[in-house]
């Protein structure tokens, strides 16, 4: 046969509009008819010999007696193609059967306990500090059982001990462990728990939703949309923002269920003031400064240290009892530590007495429905969360106040404040491991990762509802691929609540894995070879990022535990020396100027191999861009490309990033919209400005042209400027 005509005809198969929608009555969409295709024409071009029957289509085809034979005979190629689609997508045989599986367009129905009662939802919506919860939580209190979700370990508690001290017994429950009231370990009529953890087959008197608006999250919404529609309870009371009032009446309505609103405005008023900051020479006793990457920590830190000020630090990675110690401190009025330093983490699950938030910065790193990273201006619910910290209603300060580091910041912070926060449109989906093992019965050859692949994009879902960012089980599932675990196991590691980005978390995740398949248990001491246990008080920042790190691995270990106990059987060991480490970076954090100063005294390229794991650039909301995980081999608290811990020099010369001679001094360089952008967010200084200008001036004497050339400068000065800029 000529190759030529067999393409040729192969190419006429591709474009028939018969044959299309023959392979989309198949189960063939678009996308996979293509990748179909490219595959068996790869098959037929490529192969030394094809099957007879397949041979004497093409024959006829090609050698066909006139044009109308072979217009008529083309499509009988359809039959050998359909072939080769099963063997490369097994699913099209099973088609309508996981189409069936992956049709979430009705959730309400996943919950048939709930849906055998007639449920009272009363929604108490407000603002930070508007006394929502407490209405919620007293109703909590009185009930005769009742379980509180809420969406971090530290709110759980707080409830848990609240609800002990007014003499309700309460067990806690969370996904690391587990603490029961009664001393004989029976359950409680009350539970207060992290939302992933309530189980919607116990019936309760009343159950509190805590921050609704987090059911639009795209990686946790799922664990809101399931808390709503599943939770067996009489009344169930959720709270937050306005914003989600609709959507959660409209997801009420499929279930045939009333939402009662009540409305509660702020406890103490907040003033948004007319004047940055500028410098951190005005900080003033419960001043809170926010900011929203790591490496902006450590340098306000230190300079605020510098100033002979104490401050208290808080961040996302800290562990709950340091991050409750140092709220301690920061409220104790005997306290010298009058000063808060912290990222976003300080806007649910802390009660602290602040007078005036500060923002460091107003863009942040974020992950969109995609999965990827943006780094954009901060979005009205967060800047109101955050804001909403100050003045907190019985504190010391009846009133809070809302400002900026830097003056041109103070006018964007006031027009995002100032915008009504977008309502919730949909809740999130996840699926569920019956789902996962149904589809691998149907396709058993297919990995894990696969399987969630075809899931989601086979999924069906109305317009209430959206699948949730599914990359972390993935890279998980991937990771741990080669293991040999049975489905269910592997499900349950993918599923495990680690940070992605931190390497140490990911191998220990591994060995676990691999030990688990071997049936050899995860002793106590197994744990500390791996994490070399007993560790020392940090000596640097990048010893306290490992602590960190090895602290997470107790956790996960403790997480895992409580879905595997016979093969982590040291939970109570693993959790005396958690409490043990916890206290060593209590002191590590307590001396975290000094740790900074002894980075910066050992190694420039060691203190960037800890600071600098974070984005490229920070951008501006007029120049927001998707940036791609690889894996997630990257932070995403960080938001500065080099180290910004400052020199002694610079400490002594603290001046604001954004000060008002910034203008005279771009215009004194030369420099346009880029050099004042960069400086503007923090990711350039003078200092850095003058070497680079040198640096520039030092390439051109010596004939080596960054951005220009010589046939550049010949042209006129204007367009010189431009290439030059």
């Amino acid at each position: 046969l000529s190759a030529g005509e067999v393409l040729k005809n192969l190419n006429k198969f591709y474009k028939r509009k018969e044959i299309q929608r023959l392979g989309a009555e198949n189960g063939l969409d678009a996308r996979l008819f293509h990748q179909a295709f490219i595959s068996f024409r790869k098959y037929i071009m490529e192969s030394s010999s094809v099957s007879a029957d397949l041979h004497i289509i093409l024959n006829d085809i090609c050698c066909g007696a006139g044009k109308l034979c072979l217009l008529g005979h083309v499509d009988d190629l359809f039959p050998f193609f359909l072939r080769h689609a099963k063997q490369i997508f097994p699913m099209l045989d099973c088609m309508d059967d996981l189409r069936k599986i992956s049709d979430l367009r009705l959730p309400p129905n996943w919950y048939p306990d709930a849906r055998a009662i007639q449920r009272k939802i009363i929604f108490h919506a407000g603002p930070t500090n508007s006394g929502k919860t407490y209405h919620a939580i007293q109703r909590f209190l009185s009930a005769k059982s009742g379980i509180y979700c809420g969406p971090l370990k530290l709110l759980a508690h707080e409830i848990f001990q609240k609800s002990n001290n007014a003499n309700v017994p309460c067990d806690l429950v969370t996904g690391e462990e587990r603490v029961y009231a009664n001393e004989d370990a029976r359950q409680a009529p009350h539970i207060a728990c992290t939302i992933e953890m309530c189980s919607t087959n116990t019936p309760y008197e009343v159950a509190v939703i805590d921050e609704i608006q987090m059911i639009r999250d795209p990686a946790r919404g799922w664990a809101w949309t399931r808390a709503l529609l599943g939770l067996c309870a009489e009344e169930i009371h959720v709270c937050g923002e306005a914003a989600a009032i609709d959507l959660v009446t409209e997801l009420m309505y499929t279930t045939g269920e009333e939402v009662e609103v009540r409305n509660y405005k702020r406890l103490t008023p907040l003033t948004v003031l007319d004047y940055a900051l500028e410098s951190l020479d005005n900080l003033r006793p419960g001043d809170c400064i926010v900011c929203f990457s790591k490496n902006d920590i450590y340098s306000v830190s230190r300079q605020v240290e510098a100033r002979g000020l104490e401050c208290a630090v808080i961040y996302g990675s800290l562990p709950p009892g340091t991050k409750l110690e140092q709220a301690k401190k920061f409220n104790d009025p005997d306290d010298p530590c009058k000063i808060l330093v912290a990222t976003d983490a300080i806007g649910m699950g802390l009660n602290l007495c602040i007078k005036r938030i500060i923002f460091n910065s107003i863009v942040k790193p974020t992950i969109n429905e995609k999965g990827e990273k943006e780094i954009d201006s901060i979005t009205t619910s967060q800047a109101l969360q955050i804001a909403g910290r100050a003045g907190r209603y019985g504190s010391s300060f009846k009133q809070g106040e809302v400002t900026t580091m830097h003056r041109d910041d103070l006018v964007q912070l006031k027009e995002i404040l100032g915008e009504p926060v977008r309502p919730v449109k949909a809740a999130g989906l996840h699926p569920t491991p019956e789902q996962i093992e149904m589809f691998a019965y149907h396709l058993p050859d297919a990995t894990l990762s696969n399987l969630i692949d075809i899931f989601v994009s086979l999924s069906q879902v109305d317009g209430l509802y959206f699948v949730c960012n599914i990359d972390d089980f993935k890279f998980l599932a991937d990771m741990i691929q080669h293991i040999p675990l049975n489905l269910r196991s592997r499900y349950v590691f993918c599923t495990a609540p680690l940070n992605r980005k931190e390497p140490f978390v990911c191998t220990t995740l591994l060995k676990f894995a691999r030990q688990f398949s071997r049936n050899e248990p995860l002793t106590f001491d197994w744990l500390c070879r791996h994490t070399k246990w007993p560790l020392a008080a940090p000596k640097n920042i990048k010893e306290l990022v490992h602590l960190e790190a090895v602290h997470d691995v107790f956790d996960l270990y403790l997480w895992l535990s409580y879905r595997f106990m016979d093969m982590f059987p040291d939970a109570v060991l693993v959790r005396d020396i958690q409490k043990k480490l916890d206290d060593i970076i209590q002191v590590g954090v307590c001396n975290i100027t000094k740790l900074i100063r002894a980075s910066q005294s050992a190694a420039a390229p060691g203190t960037a191999e800890v600071m600098s794991n974070d984005f490229p650039l920070s951008r501006t909301k007029r120049d927001t861009r998707a940036v791609s995980d690889r894996h997630g081999a990257r932070s995403t608290e960080a938001l500065s490309i080099a180290v910004e811990v400052p020199g002694e020099r610079r400490a002594k010369n603290l001046k604001p990033y954004r000060s008002a001679t910034r203008q005279e001094d771009l215009k004194s360089h030369g420099r346009g919209s880029l050099a004042n952008r960069l400086l503007r967010e923090g990711l350039l200084t003078q200092e850095m400005l003058r070497q680079l200008e040198s640096e520039w001036q030092d390439q051109r004497r010596n004939g080596r042209y960054g951005l220009g050339s010589k046939r550049n400068d010949q042209n006129g000065s204007k367009e010189t400027g431009k290439k030059k800029k």
